[in-house]
């Protein structure tokens, strides 16, 4: 596919996401028509920024598998210092930067690669806050969230936000304590706060 074909598809979904709050509610996000590509639901994405509200201003934020990077930017909408897209496929991750450069969200940096070869390589810094939304035919939750915890890539007392399939059985670090849950369809939506007391036992 052209870049300008490719291009005009993302216009043309223009509208089909939007920011819900903070300050860039109401700005619309360009989406892709890409197989398997699930944003998270506006009414998900206000439940789990009303329970981040207390944790988001100056937050050092990672957003794996971002797709369409509409978690992210919520993210950078409310107050967060720097948000780490993580994209593997070079479209969407070109639709992300280029939401980011329209949106002048200069705070929000793009990686085109795979998100567990990047989680097995040291941090420049912790994250305060990851989201972790990997495609749902991947399988990639209990790797991506080993990874995050053997690489040092968690905050003493980061957030961690996991979507997954309602029947999905995860196996999560025992440093990650639930704080928050809760179900839209057949999608189960949670938050979790890490204990380093937990993780150094």
């Amino acid at each position: 596919m052209s870049s300008i074909s490719s291009n005009r598809r993302a216009l043309a979904a223009l509208g089909k996401l939007r920011i819900i709050g903070g300050s860039l509610r109401g700005s619309k996000l360009a989406v892709v028509d890409f197989e398997g590509l699930r944003p998270t639901p506006d009414r998900v994405r206000e439940t789990l920024f009303n329970w981040l509200a207390p944790y988001m201003a100056g937050a050092r934020c990672l957003d794996l598998f971002a797709g369409t990077g509409a978690l992210g930017i919520e993210a950078l909408s409310r107050g967060a210092a720097q948000v780490d897209f993580i994209e593997r496929d070079a479209r969407l991750a070109q639709t992300l930067r280029e939401n980011l450069v329209r949106l002048r969200q200069q705070s929000g940096r793009v990686r085109c690669a795979d998100a567990s070869a990047v989680l097995r390589e040291p941090p420049a810094q912790p994250c305060d806050l990851v989201f972790l939304d990997p495609p749902f035919a991947s399988n990639l939750w209990d790797e991506s969230a080993r990874l995050l915890e053997a690489n040092a890539w968690l905050a003493p007392a980061a957030l961690v936000y996991v979507e997954s399939p309602l029947e999905q059985a995860l196996q999560l670090p025992s440093a990650w304590q639930l704080h928050r849950e809760g179900r839209a369809g057949a999608v189960r939506y949670a938050l979790y706060r890490r204990s380093a007391k937990l993780a150094a036992s």
